[in-house]
């Protein structure tokens, strides 16, 4: 049966990570409609389950930088791509010791746009990041970039290279994961449904791993709820599609 061959594929591509709506929306992508409620009953006649953990709850707290305010303040749904940018760290697993992630991605389509990674979580692996994100997207003017306040991102030399590129900076309140939780929800996803439980072999191994889940499955096949079930990819090029189009009526 045709649609047991795509929800199985789907769970495969997704490493078992996907679920029922994921999957639904990933074979409905590709031409095969199926609803959740079929996708659930397939993957149960298949024997297939996700993988991804439970969602956890953050504390909150109120307390702003000194210099630097929460410009944000949680207005994460914006109208255009290159209008707000989020960046934070996480850590993997690699080999015998821990390996750190920055990553950038913009609002509009919760799409990945840069990233480094390294042994040390300082301000140049936050800068490679960063630099990253703005030669891929063009060197934009008038980005507002969204971090927390980790010294990797209040840092002189991080300072600087915003203003070097003429980006306006936020920053989360202390302690509060939910001002900046678009990234906290990334960095889940990308624990839950690629990174080995017992983390990578090595730093190489590792790295390639990672930038193939942000540009391939992240990217271009996972479904995003917040995308109305399109891929960051797929909701970019149809923004930029209609952009075009009036631009050309105009």
């Amino acid at each position: 049966m045709t649609l047991l061959s795509e929800v199985r594929a789907a769970h495969g591509v997704s490493k078992g990570s996907a679920g029922a709506r994921t999957i639904a929306d990933i074979v409905s992508n590709r031409g095969f409609k199926l609803s959740r409620y079929r996708a659930t009953k397939l993957m149960k006649e298949l024997g297939l389950v996700s993988c991804q953990l439970p969602v956890h709850s953050y504390k909150k707290a109120t307390k702003e930088h000194i210099e630097i305010p929460n410009k944000l303040d949680r207005q994460f749904a914006v109208t255009e791509p290159n209008q707000v940018w989020c960046g934070d760290v996480t850590y993997v697993w690699v080999g015998s010791r821990w390996a750190y992630l920055a990553v950038v991605i913009d609002l509009f389509a919760r799409k990945p746009i840069g990233w480094a990674m390294s042994f040390a979580p300082d301000s140049t692996l936050t800068g490679k990041a960063l630099t990253m994100a703005f030669e891929s997207r063009g060197k934009p003017k008038g980005v507002l970039f969204h971090s927390d306040q980790g010294c990797h991102y209040t840092s002189r030399y991080f300072r600087q290279l915003l203003w070097r590129y003429q980006i306006k900076q936020s920053l989360s309140r202390r302690g509060n994961c939910w001002d900046n939780s678009p990234m906290e929800r990334f960095f889940r996803s990308l624990k839950s449904e690629w990174v080995p439980a017992t983390g990578f072999r090595n730093f190489i191994e590792g790295k390639a791993s990672i930038i193939n889940y942000i540009t391939g499955y992240y990217s271009q096949i996972r479904p995003h709820q917040y995308n109305g079930g399109l891929t960051p990819n797929e909701s970019e090029h149809r923004f930029w599609l209609a952009h075009k189009t009036v631009a050309s009526f105009t």
